[in-house]
């Protein structure tokens, strides 16, 4: 905006305080308030080339959205990001956005980037405590059907652009509660589940149909959808929920988790709650938990709110490696979770009734950078120590499951990693009518990315559907650039 004076201070969001927090599930980031919002939006520049849209996968007019929140109409700044997300109240919070569109703000360069999440968080929360929903406009009914397989990021997404073009969408979900990973996977006091409830919600209004318990590839298989149910096309995100371990000596004792397991507990079955819920966690007095990414984070400040009074971030890597979020680092730290910084489990050590009572843990340095871009780390020889702990969470990484692959003729996975072979660009994969983004496809990654890809797949579901006769379709999908 020509003349208009830089301001290149990021408006501050509260939050609970550490000793507040650390004993309560309860959300720790507080929003903005309007006059805050208010505040942060008007230090948006209104570029006649916003970059920050190209920075988002899927693409919200973010200036648009943020010039309507300047002008105090948060409901119409709501329906123009839902032209193109969703979900917005998730976004808002759990996105990275500065490694996406708050990188490409030309504020970025020079000072804070505009806190584009932030503004998106309020306006959504602004819509619920409303108690309205702003619905866009649904083509006329198209006569066909499509089977969406997981009700995570990528399957809402897609579920949702697909309905908006008139058809008719069915959600399959294999646990209880539709939102995968945003329910399982992300802990309350990150993103409450009645906001993640909110916006399934929201979707189902579209006239999704969602059936939870409904296993694919158990219940049912794509080949009995497709054959015996109408569906035209099938579109798969079930993300990436079989978690991987080390292989290192003792992983079977005793009070060794995986992350999935730990958070599915405390997030999905609420263990937390326990005896209010009827699943339990066990949550020793000093807990480990190994790797450096959000998922690690989240679960070391779980075993904190869960009754841990000791918990450690096992990293074989620096501080400058950790592939977390900053703000959920800056959060960790600030509630007491303490960081041990190159260093590796070699082993795991029992006591007499099977139950884990230490690493044994061996010193790191880092070498050349490796395929990530990261400096490799190699062990030192020699330089083993033991830790006490009375809880491991293991939280290096997942791989999706296989059922599917193995219950589906024709579709292929990666040899290597077990992610299905699937076109980047449109989400064919090796079976034609067969669609699949997401975690699923490109392995663990973020909300918005596997958004984006939901919201590619349904643009290209369409194309397909409505060119189903032409030659070579599939081929044509299968290999495009």
């Amino acid at each position: 905006m020509p003349g208009k004076m830089l301001d290149l201070n990021r408006t501050p969001m509260s939050k609970r305080s550490p000793k507040e927090r650390i004993k309560t599930f309860e959300e720790v980031a507080l929003g903005y308030s309007e006059e805050e919002a208010l505040k942060e939006a008007n230090r948006c520049l209104q570029c006649t080339r916003p970059l920050c849209i190209e920075g988002c996968p899927v693409h919200i007019k973010i200036p648009q959205f943020i010039k309507k929140i300047t002008e105090k109409d948060y409901i119409g700044a709501v329906r123009i990001i839902k032209e193109d997300n969703p979900l917005p109240a998730v976004c808002g919070r759990v996105c990275p956005q500065e490694e996406q569109c708050e990188l490409k703000c030309v504020l970025h360069k020079k000072g804070a980037p505009i806190a584009i999440g932030r503004l998106e968080r309020f306006v959504a929360d602004y819509e619920a405590n409303l108690g309205v929903s702003e619905k866009p406009y649904i083509d006329s009914p198209k006569g066909k059907k499509v089977a969406v397989i997981g009700s995570g990021p990528a399957g809402l997404v897609c579920a949702s652009e697909l309905a908006k073009m008139g058809y008719e969408v069915t959600i399959f979900e294999s646990l209880h509660e539709a939102g995968g990973v945003l329910v399982y996977g992300i802990p309350q006091f990150r993103l409450p589940k009645e906001i993640v409830k909110r916006e399934v919600d929201y979707i189902k209004s579209l006239n999704v149909k969602v059936f939870s318990n409904f296993y694919i590839g158990r219940t049912r298989t794509i080949d009995e959808l497709m054959t015996e149910e109408g569906f035209e096309a099938v579109f798969i995100g079930t993300g990436a929920g079989l978690p991987k371990f080390m292989g290192v000596p003792g992983e079977n004792l005793l009070g060794i988790y995986s992350a999935n397991e730990f958070l599915t507990r405390i997030n999905l079955m609420r263990a937390y709650k326990f005896p209010e819920y009827d699943t339990p966690i066990k949550v020793g007095k000093t807990v480990a938990v190994i790797g450096g990414g959000n998922v690690a984070m989240d679960s070391a400040r779980s075993a904190l709110r869960a009754g841990a009074e000791k918990v450690y971030i096992v990293y074989r890597r620096t501080k400058e490696e950790l592939p977390a979020r900053i703000e959920e680092v800056e959060n960790a730290e600030e509630e007491g979770v303490a960081f041990m910084f190159l260093v590796n489990p070699v082993k795991y050590e029992g006591d007499d009734k099977g139950w884990v009572k230490s690493i044994i843990l061996q010193k790191m340095a880092l070498g050349e950078p490796d395929e990530s871009g990261r400096r490799r780390p190699y062990p030192i020889e020699g330089s083993e120590f033991p830790l006490s702990v009375d809880t491991v969470v293991v939280a290096i990484g997942q791989v999706p499951t296989p059922i599917i692959a193995n219950t589906t003729p024709g579709l292929k996975v990666h040899p290597k990693w077990g992610t299905l072979v699937a076109n980047l660009t449109t989400g064919a994969t090796t079976k034609p009518g067969v669609f699949a983004g997401g975690d699923v496809v490109t392995g663990a990654a973020t909300v918005i990315l596997a958004a984006g890809a939901g919201k590619t797949a349904a643009k290209y579901i369409d194309y397909y559907l409505n060119n189903k006769n032409k030659p070579n379709i599939w081929e044509e999908l299968f290999s495009a650039q």
